[in-house]
């Protein structure tokens, strides 16, 4: 996992190293990584570095004291750098290191000049204590490199983003790479931030030591993922790897049944079986799959319940299951219409069982009506609410527990707005639930919320990875079976290492 930090904890864990390594070290560390991934850009794009162009945008604090010494850097070894102020005053420091190396700041009348002549633009007008949108001449002088077509690197984050939120209140920065010091920001993982940020380089200055807070939230990694997925071991059997129960789909609405039932194959259970009408296409499509005759003992280790339902299901008996249950769709909008079951879901925890809700933003407002707030603290809300795990479905998916533990996953492509998506992630989390509280019985223990909540995670990151497959390098059209059907090469790239 990768944790992400509030600004203020960034802030402190700063002060305290630069107690012990000096004021100017953390900057200069900054500064030669941004100015490093700024020349491996210019070596991919032109072939040099020497006799390129970059254009520094540059406002009154360290942010821009850091993109200074970066144009030091570059301009000591033969770039054209010209720094446009966008502020009364820069980092005098840094100034005074760039005027040295051969840069030089520009006046007002050049400044369109100079970004349509730039190869590369470095963004350093406000870092992570920057509020609110960009004000001209910063909204201007961005606008202008939009309109030239400039590539765009953000240091440390895109100006105008909300470092903690990924706000973008106004005008801001839209960078193609984000090189980011010390620790992950959330507003980097937050759309719309996220969208500002482009590729994120995480460039490691010394702060671990003192970043001793809980962070605010945790980025899945692909080893987290990988943590999940180990294949079956020699004395494994199909009920020692875990049981899921799929309660999924209806005559009305076939295909949500048959799209989770086909995810919850791939989660890494031994046993899936589906209580759903007879009427729907399973057993046909899915000859493994046991249907009609559900088990109903100790073996069970995960309910999926929701999609596709309609009438009185999820019904109190089965919501009041003693293993982990999802529930999504139209299960979510019962528990939110009827006080019965929504009790029934919230005392759950009290007795010691984990409950996955996984809403997106329609079926969040009937959960949580009227809540306002940035999609991390509305999804903590929600999470305490329900005494549940809360995952928000979206572009960047969001998973809280009721503890407050959060995760962020941000590299859903947008091919997963599609009919039948949510179900897929649905039974792939159900799946994974099961097969992880399977282990965990096995050595006298359970799924708790915390732990279903990176399981929840890790999930989505699944769903997004099997999407990114299944749309290939030619950027074809997909559908959800074509999302279900790329998720045995995603696990088997998740499992070589290969993601």
């Amino acid at each position: 996992m990768n944790p992400a930090y509030r600004a203020e904890q960034i802030r402190a864990a700063e002060a305290k190293a630069q107690v012990i390594v000096g004021d100017h070290v953390l900057m200069r560390r900054a500064a030669t990584a941004l100015a490093t991934t700024c020349a491996r850009l210019l070596v991919d794009q032109l072939g040099r570095v020497y006799g390129t162009t970059v254009v520094l945008l540059v406002g009154s604090g360290n942010n821009g004291g850091d993109g200074l010494w970066a144009g030091a850097w570059l301009a000591e070894r033969g770039a054209r750098v010209l720094a446009i102020a966008v502020a009364d005053s820069m980092h005098e420091e840094g100034l005074h290191a760039l005027r040295a190396a051969g840069g030089r700041v520009v006046d007002t009348a050049e400044w369109a000049h100079a970004i349509e002549s730039a190869d590369l633009v470095i963004d350093a007008i406000v870092g992570i204590g920057g509020r609110g949108g960009l004000r001209d001449p910063a909204a201007a002088v961005v606008q202008l490199c939009v309109d030239a077509g400039q590539l765009i690197v953000a240091c440390d984050i895109a100006s105008g983003v909300d470092a903690d939120t990924g706000a973008v209140p106004a005008s801001a920065v839209a960078a193609d790479v984000t090189v980011t010091f010390g620790a992950l920001k959330p507003g980097l993982m937050l759309m719309p931030g996220a969208q500002h940020a482009g590729i994120v380089e995480l460039v490691d200055i010394g702060l671990e030591p003192w970043l001793t807070e809980a962070p605010e939230l945790h980025v899945v990694q692909a080893s987290d993922v990988a943590d999940l997925l180990e294949p079956p071991g020699p004395h494994d059997h199909k009920f020692s790897r875990g049981v899921v129960t799929v309660d999924a789909g209806s005559p009305s609405y076939p295909g949500a049944g048959v799209l989770v039932t086909g995810a919850a194959r791939y989660g890494g259970v031994g046993f899936v079986q589906q209580t759903a009408a007879s009427s729907i296409p399973i057993e046909v499509r899915f000859p493994d799959v046991v249907m009609n005759e559900p088990i109903t003992d100790h073996r069970v280790t995960a309910l999926v319940t929701g999609p596709g339902l309609d009438g009185d299901r999820p019904s109190a008996q089965r919501l009041g299951a003693e293993h982990p249950v999802v529930i999504d769709a139209y299960g979510l909008r019962r528990i939110a219409a009827d006080s019965d079951l929504a009790n029934v879901v919230r005392e759950r925890a009290a007795r010691g069982y984990v409950t996955v809700l996984t809403p997106h933003e329609g079926e969040f407002e009937a959960l949580m009506p009227g809540l306002d707030g940035d999609r991390l603290k509305r999804t903590r809300q929600a999470a305490a609410h329900w005494n549940c795990v809360v995952l928000l479905k979206g572009a960047t998916t969001v998973v809280c527990s009721p503890s407050g533990v959060a995760w962020a996953v941000s590299v859903a492509p947008a091919d997963l707005a599609t009919a039948g998506s949510g179900d897929i992630l649905t039974g792939l989390l159900g799946s994974m639930l099961a097969a992880e509280e399977a282990r965990l019985r096995s050595q006298g223990g359970s799924v708790s919320a915390d732990h279903a909540a990176h399981i929840a995670a890790s999930a989505a990151w699944l769903h997004a990875l099997s999407a990114r497959i299944a749309v290939g390098v030619d950027a074809k059209p997909v559908t959800a079976e074509d999302i279900v059907l790329a998720l045995p090469l995603a696990i088997a790239a998740v499992r070589a290492g290969e993601v």
